[in-house]
């Protein structure tokens, strides 16, 4: 990591962080497999918690960690028990983050998107016009996410704007399930 931090970006340390790497699985809770368990862990929570740990030496004091969630972390539709619980564990992770960074000036918050139209679960959000209008049909707003709805989120969290922003659980889910 330090060597293509230098060879790529001239540079030593950094000052943001996004955990943004996921999978889904759609299996009920009765259902789901230890296999798939350990795929959503390894990837959402311990993969996540590993490369932040492993990262902090190169994260500039006065940086920010943004984790993702997910609006099924709120609100339950059968079938995200697992992935669901991977992300709770991940916003319990982010309060953690925040006290225990705090003294070196680094915040941790956490970004909740509702559903997007992006490749995740095979791009079935984006893909598929049925499942679009019905999630758009739960939704305030009457659509469903695109990713520069949930960019902007991330993105402001890396301003100076947002430095009194700390442990915080933020969704942008365009009022899903209200």
């Amino acid at each position: 990591m330090k060597a293509i931090l230098k060879s790529v970006f001239n540079k030593d340390k950094f000052d943001f962080l996004v955990n943004n790497a996921g999978v889904g699985a759609h299996a009920s809770f009765a259902e789901t497999t230890e296999e798939q368990f350990d795929h959503l862990v390894n990837i959402h929570f311990k993969g996540a918690f590993f490369l932040t740990q492993k990262a902090l030496a190169m994260l500039n004091d006065g940086g920010a960690i943004i984790n993702i969630s997910t609006g099924l972390a709120r609100f339950s539709l059968p079938g995200y028990a697992a992935y669901a619980s991977m992300k709770g564990a991940m916003e319990t992770l982010t309060k953690y983050q925040a006290k225990e960074l705090g003294s070196r000036g680094i915040r941790s918050n956490i970004v909740a998107p509702g559903a997007i139209e992006t490749d995740f679960s095979g791009g079935a959000v984006r893909d598929n016009a049925d499942l679009n209008k019905v999630i758009a049909s739960q939704t305030a707003l009457g659509r469903v996410g695109l990713p520069d709805d949930i960019g902007g989120v991330i993105a402001f969290l890396c301003t100076e704007d947002a430095r009194w922003i700390n442990a915080q659980r933020i969704e942008a889910s365009g009022g899903m399930f209200l």
